[in-house]
């Protein structure tokens, strides 16, 4: 499932694409090329952009999501979906020559067990860049992990985390199987079809920021007074490209009040 289209920025790290798949549909130019290595296997491309209620609905009937997104928060959304599911996760994550793969859910701890706070800081590839080797190695990592958890093969990569320093030539690896959730989850990640009119939005975003539209009612812009945040207004919802902010937004609003306060990401 992806709704991006290749782009040139794009060929040195995922190397299913070429240059004549420029600003074709990533999931067509994915299904074409796995046929051609293997026309056995049956994929389904689906051109959409993840978000909770399509994640759910895809969920039955799956033996294991893998996670290859460029945002955390649809990797925190997927992990709450997963463990709710009882279905196993496989996600990784690489910035510039390093990152990790991780075994989550089905049997062992979610996400939010390893990570329960989003970094105060989190550039992603297209600002901070990454070396395409590395998201090679990390990815057949991943690709091997998925298939132990479908082959049943012992011991499980479920609860484990290897993580690579390529910069540095290091390893490491860990278990996190007795990792406890957290306390406090944060606010949920959900998406903008969640929304209704009853609730107050901001959408941080500047105006000159590209991305999908949110609600018609959002007020827009980054928030400048601390009485904009009217605890008394009901539910009050963040939203802005990666999650980050909003994240942010959200947990200082609900340190203030009993109120629950949530996130809306729309994706890059």
């Amino acid at each position: 499932m992806d709704h991006d289209r290749v782009d040139e920025s794009n060929l040195h790290r995922q190397t299913l694409f070429r240059m004549e798949d420029i600003g074709r549909l990533k999931v067509f130019c994915v299904a074409k090329r796995l046929e051609g290595l293997n026309p056995d296997c049956r994929i389904i491309p689906i051109v959409r952009r993840l978000e909770p209620a399509s994640a759910r609905c895809l969920l039955p009937g799956i033996s294991v999501v893998v996670d290859a997104a460029d945002s955390v928060a649809v990797t925190y959304m997927l992990s709450d979906l997963c463990l709710e599911a009882g279905v196993p996760l496989v996600s990784a994550s690489v910035l510039g020559q390093s990152g990790y793969v991780g075994g989550f859910c089905g049997s062992a701890p979610g996400y939010r067990a390893v990570f329960p706070d989003i970094p105060a800081s989190l550039p992603t590839c297209s600002e901070a860049g990454v070396l395409g080797p590395a998201v090679a190695a990390l990815g057949a990592i991943q690709a091997q992990m998925t298939l132990s958890i479908l082959l049943e093969m012992q011991p499980s990569p479920l609860g484990q985390i290897i993580s690579l320093d390529l910069e540095h030539w290091r390893s490491s690896s860990f278990r996190f199987d007795g990792a406890p959730a957290p306390e406090e989850e944060g606010p949920f990640i959900l998406g903008l079809e969640e929304i209704t009119e009853a609730d107050r939005v901001f959408d941080l975003r500047s105006r000159d920021e590209k991305g999908p539209p949110s609600v018609e009612w959002a007020i827009r812009g980054p928030i400048e007074r601390p009485e904009m945040l009217d605890v008394k207004a009901g539910r009050t919802v963040f939203v802005c490209s990666s999650g980050l902010r909003a994240w942010r937004a959200a947990k200082r609003f609900s340190g203030q009040s009993d109120a629950v306060a949530f996130i809306a990401t729309t994706g890059r």
